[in-house]
């Protein structure tokens, strides 16, 4: 017994552990930027070029250069109008996702809903977004209930298609596991559905925000609300007056704002998600 313990003491050790270390986070920056600044560099080449073969005539289609001065130039309303369109669509955001949770949740539970409205909910998603703003005209008139009422009624139902899609795979595995473990009702819901459910909640929360933001453009281009000009209502004025380098501005901008919001939260609640379940390399993000 003693010769045995000896001979496992003297026995080599294995190798050593690897251990990854997550690159450093200037390195991980450039590394997601590098891919969008080229990006953004092909499209401005080929729109330059698009203007020296003189396809259309310049002041339809003038430079991307001309755009980019007048936008430094117009700063200052481009913002004004940007902070009053985003606070309208993060509320009506906001909204959105408080009730199309709660159809989600309900109707992913309750069978009887599931039957009664679920087919519904998807007929309301594919529905575009600017057919709801006559209706919206005739209920509320000119004003923010126009735009909250095409907005809510444009991401609610994305948003409960998605944690209705997110319940319905959850392995079965786990809810019996949570039932072993006492977690029924809504314990249940709370430890072991939504947190199963997230990745693809996340995912619906997303696609909600796409068609908030489509919505919120749709209404602010036909409704007008005085006093308070969102980047919508600038876009509408320009082509009215044939402002050509306006109206690219802003598309410009409408772009813009929908690209940084996604990397900013959507993107960055994806990625750690993916990341905590296991899904990403998290020494390589």
């Amino acid at each position: 017994m003693a010769v045995a313990t000896a001979d496992v003491e003297r026995a080599p050790a294995g190798p050593a552990p690897v251990v990854r270390r997550r690159p450093r986070f200037g390195k991980r920056a450039w590394a997601a930027t590098w891919p969008k600044l080229l990006a953004i560099a092909i499209v401005v080449g080929v729109w330059q070029i698009c203007v020296w073969l003189k396809l259309r005539p310049e002041y339809v289609v003038p430079s991307p250069f001309t755009v980019f001065d007048a936008m430094i130039h117009d700063w200052h309303s481009l913002l004004n109008a940007s902070l009053v369109t985003l606070k309208r669509g993060a509320l009506g955001f906001v909204v959105a996702m408080l009730i199309g949770g709660a159809v989600g949740i309900a109707v992913a539970r309750v069978s009887v809903l599931r039957a009664a409205i679920g087919s519904m909910i998807t007929g309301l998603q594919t529905m575009p977004s600017v057919a709801w703003v006559p209706l919206a005209i005739i209920l509320f008139h000119q004003g923010q209930g126009v735009i909250m009422f095409v907005v809510v009624l444009g991401a609610a139902p994305s948003i409960a298609n998605g944690i209705i899609d997110g319940i319905d795979h959850v392995p079965p595995i786990l809810l019996r596991a949570g039932r072993v473990l006492g977690a029924r009702g809504f314990t249940s819901l709370r430890l072991v559905v939504i947190p199963a459910a997230l990745p693809s909640v996340v995912s619906g929360l997303k696609q909600g925000w796409a068609f908030a933001w489509r919505s919120l453009m749709a209404a602010e281009l036909i409704s007008l609300i005085p006093g308070h000009v969102g980047i919508g209502q600038l876009l509408s004025s320009s082509g009215e007056q044939l402002d050509f380098v306006g109206v690219w501005e802003a598309m410009i901008t409408i772009f813009i704002i929908g690209v940084v919001v996604d990397a900013a939260f959507f993107g960055t609640a994806d990625r750690a998600i993916r990341r905590r379940y296991g899904l990403i390399d998290a020494s390589s993000s």
